[in-house]
């Protein structure tokens, strides 16, 4: 099975630890809940469903792992960590009355970071925009003159060069995310319905392997022109634009892909209108190597768009990187001096929306080496070169 051995963690959390040494902190609070799960996974390999969690790190020994009693036995199941508590405040059911846990122990904010702190006062937090505000207060009056300090930049620079154990993870997400979109471009033809089609996609890719799918965003005809959006119930006719994405999930990592097509009949303008997506997409090849700075191959995504006068329907920047995130740095623009680097994974986003011939997106995951970019998924990358 591919996943991320414990050493790995124990790496992690060394290397969280010296940054948090060289700061100045005496603790860092990583937290996490079932929509912001990534920080959370990286330290610990828990990820909450209903409940909200937080790993507390010392600045020696190990972390404690803290979340709400629903999820223990779960959480003792997914943590690389032995240490796992359970707090009233993370406890995440949306009801008014307040529910009892009888079997439940309980342990408190002050005993843990008392635990954790050693008797200082600097915490920092990972996740300080995602904490509830009560909770958050709570911290804060839980150890007297607590000095709260956002840490994010310390994860977010560890994360952003994979290791060879996270490349796998992702390529795993990639391979089975081409099994269910092949899946997605069989069912998704006239007459059946946005439901089926991501339906049938996502059980493919669940089937395959798939932890979870994060989100499959989908549009025929006119809502292709959504940017983002849900599959409905709509039937699919023939000759219309298709514009869907699926961002599946395994151990943690997430592959995103998506591929620009009609169902049935293409148009000339249609086709048109799909090889510049393809075009732009075999132009920015050339630049996902170690050493290009990532603002030159956005200008040259953006060179192509203006040559077949079509930037008006360009919205965002092609490119961003990817990990225990569907999306997460680098997320460069064409001012970004910043080189790309060996060991980063990336997914393209080359898009153009709201033409009259339609809107779509490509997204296909890649590793950065020296010599150009690997594919994390295959069978769109195979798609793309294709072409029409």
């Amino acid at each position: 099975m591919i996943k991320i051995e414990k050493n790995e963690f124990v790496q992690r959390i060394e290397r969280i630890q010296d940054a948090a040494i060289k700061r100045g902190l005496d603790a860092v609070m990583v937290y996490g809940d079932e929509y912001r799960k990534e920080n959370l996974r990286y330290v610990s390999n828990f990820w909450p469903i209903f409940e909200r969690a937080a790993c507390f790190i010392p600045r020696n020994g190990q972390p404690v792992l803290a979340g709400a009693p629903e999820g223990q036995h779960y959480a003792k199941e997914m943590s690389v960590w032995d240490d796992v508590r359970n707090v009233k405040e993370f406890a995440c059911v949306s009801v008014p009355e307040e529910i009892d846990y009888p079997l439940a122990k309980f342990s408190s904010f002050r005993e843990i970071l008392g635990e954790t702190l050693h008797g200082g006062v600097k915490l920092g937090i990972v996740g300080l925009w995602d904490i509830p505000g009560p909770i958050m207060e709570r911290i804060k009056n839980a150890v007297p003159e607590l000095e709260i300090i956002n840490a994010a930049n310390i994860i977010n620079e560890l994360r952003i060069i994979k290791t060879p154990a996270e490349i796998a993870c992702l390529r795993e997400a990639g391979r089975q995310a081409c099994i269910g979109y092949r899946k997605l471009l069989e069912f998704a033809v006239p007459g059946n319905t946005e439901n089926m089609a991501a339906g049938a996609a996502e059980g493919a890719a669940r089937m395959a392997g798939a932890e979870d799918i994060n989100f499959t965003v989908f549009g025929s005809g006119k809502r292709a022109a959504t940017i983002i959006g849900r599959a409905a119930g709509k039937v699919i006719e023939d000759g219309e634009m298709v514009m869907a994405a699926m961002a599946v999930q395994y151990q943690g990592y997430v592959a995103t892909v998506e591929y620009p097509f009609v169902a049935g009949k293409t148009t000339d303008g249609q086709k048109r209108f799909l090889n510049v997506l393809f075009e732009a997409a075999e132009v920015q090849q050339q630049f996902l190597r170690n050493g290009v700075i990532a603002g030159g191959m956005v200008k040259a995504v953006k060179t192509v768009f203006q040559k077949h006068q079509l930037s008006e329907y360009d919205v965002y920047p092609p490119m961003h990187g990817i990990g225990l995130a569907e999306a997460e740095s680098p997320y460069p623009d064409e001012n970004a001096v910043y080189p790309l680097k060996t060991g980063m994974c990336v997914n393209s986003d080359i898009s153009l929306f709201g033409h009259p011939d339609g809107s779509n997106r490509i997204e296909e995951g890649f590793v950065i080496t020296q010599n150009g970019p690997e594919s994390l998924t295959p069978f769109i990358r195979e798609l793309v070169a294709k072409g029409i």
